[in-house]
């Protein structure tokens, strides 16, 4: 029998939070929101971000929220959909196993703009804790079948979660909120056939955009339902499993929060996390086996059934579309390349890459047990190398570096945004203490 609570569950659970008392979510937070930066500062030069720029410059609008890395405000509406596409442009922000998707592109920057054009910041890392749990659950309320068809979990249930987490920062009443949550589920979108183009960071934005809007809606009392997540024609039953939902959206919340477990995933590559195994493991053979491109005649790249759903391109034509690819990843590695961002932007990939893809192939394997430490669960990735001697060699990687488990210390997060701005080191010292003091004010003020 399908329950009708589930929204005004949600919104309950997100109203009555406490995650600034857990100390273990607020030192995620912390990192995650360093990890952000530093995602959102390494691509402030992809080009889609000025044709973005061009649209809101011409739209105007009253500037009160930083840019990252534009050295411009804009209107908060404008940036959320600004900073969200700028942190997810090179596809190096972070991850989330349940969301399925990327949590902090669409979460952070609703709450950026909301806080700086309130002037009021106090609640911003509890409330990105919040997202990041709304966010998690939905995910793993949703069913896989919802990523299968085709819906990229970043937009659908982004705009949700960034609802959601402006709600507690700016403390919604309950019926506020019920309505915030429905406003940003009539919105979720996001399709998977744009992944490889500008489109697909697009999505963060509009997510983000979407869940500020909701929350602006629904202090204005424009009228909408308060159960848009409840029934066979709600967001779970159109989008994926109300059953499951009603198992799965509200048990044991926080406990512990989903920030900290399973948690994060920080990025060392700026391409989708589904080739990271592979990434990882084609280093291991170089390293220790010393192949390359010169002595191998083919690579077999094997996954569980599925495991490589996101990685849409077999034949990439740009470095854009080569980030969903684990067959330009591998090649790359093979003629010496690092797997860096300038090897993955809109410049047409050279024909000898396209010759080297042409022997690798993928391989499915539902006779291999996954590993228990496994992230995502149940997924792994081996990289079998025929050499030119008649020798074969392989590697397997069922955790890569960077996922929980086999993740990234502050320290590394740190060199992670050092990186991204080598030519201004004060800007990153800067930016680095105001998150270990939690001074979000001077935050803000360092990041355009």
């Amino acid at each position: 029998m399908i329950r009708t609570e589930l929204t005004a569950g949600l919104a309950e659970a997100v109203r009555l939070s406490q995650p600034e008392d857990a100390i273990d979510a607020m030192r995620e937070a912390k990192k995650g929101l360093l990890d952000f930066t530093a995602a959102s500062f390494a691509g402030r030069e992809e080009k889609g971000i000025q044709k973005l720029l061009h649209l809101v410059e011409e739209e105007g609008g009253t500037p009160l929220v930083p840019v990252i890395g534009q050295g411009k405000k804009a209107a908060p509406l404008q940036s959320a959909l600004l900073n969200g596409f700028i942190a997810h442009a090179l596809d190096f922000d972070d991850v989330h196993s349940d969301v399925r998707g990327h949590p902090s592109a669409v979460i952070l920057p609703a709450l950026i703009a909301s806080a700086a054009a309130r002037e009021s910041d106090e609640r911003l890392l509890g409330a990105y804790i919040v997202g990041v749990e709304v966010m998690a659950r939905l995910g793993e309320s949703i069913g896989s079948l919802h990523y299968e068809k085709g819906w990229h979990n970043t937009g659908t249930l982004g705009a949700i979660a960034a609802a959601c987490a402006v709600g507690y920062a700016e403390e919604l009443t309950q019926e506020e909120l019920e309505k915030a949550i429905g406003f940003a589920a009539t919105q979720s979108a996001g399709m998977r056939v744009q992944f490889g183009t500008e489109m697909k960071p697009l999505h963060a934005g509009l997510a983000a955009q979407s869940g500020l809007l909701a929350v602006k809606l629904a202090q204005s009392d424009v009228g909408g339902t308060r159960t848009a997540l409840d029934g066979e024609k709600g967001f779970f039953g159109l989008y994926g499993d109300v059953d499951k939902a009603q198992t799965t959206l509200l048990s044991h919340w926080g406990e512990p929060w989903r920030i900290v477990k399973p948690g994060l995933w920080f990025k060392i590559y700026p391409f989708c996390s589904a080739a990271h195994h592979a990434a990882d493991a084609i280093r291991q053979l170089i390293s220790q086996e010393a192949i390359s491109a010169d002595n191998t005649e083919r690579i077999e790249v094997v996954f569980p059934p599925g495991g490589d759903a996101a990685l849409t391109a077999r034949s990439p034509k740009t470095g854009e579309e080569g980030r969903f690819s684990v067959e330009y990843v591998i090649a790359l590695a093979l003629h010496g390349q690092k797997l860096i961002a300038e090897h993955f932007n809109s410049d047409p990939i050279p024909n000898h890459m396209h010759a080297a893809m042409r022997h690798i192939q993928r391989v499915y394997d539902n006779r291999i047990q996954p590993a228990s430490q496994a992230v995502p669960k149940g997924r792994f990735t081996i990289v079998r190398a025929f050499l030119s001697d008649g020798r074969i060699c392989e590697a397997r990687v069922d955790c890569p570096k960077g996922a929980p488990g086999n993740g990234l210390s502050k320290e590394d997060v740190k060199e992670k945004l050092k990186s991204a701005l080598p030519s201004d080191v004060q800007k990153a010292a800067h930016i680095i203490g105001a998150i270990e003091r939690a001074d979000m004010k001077e935050f803000l003020s360092h990041l355009d």
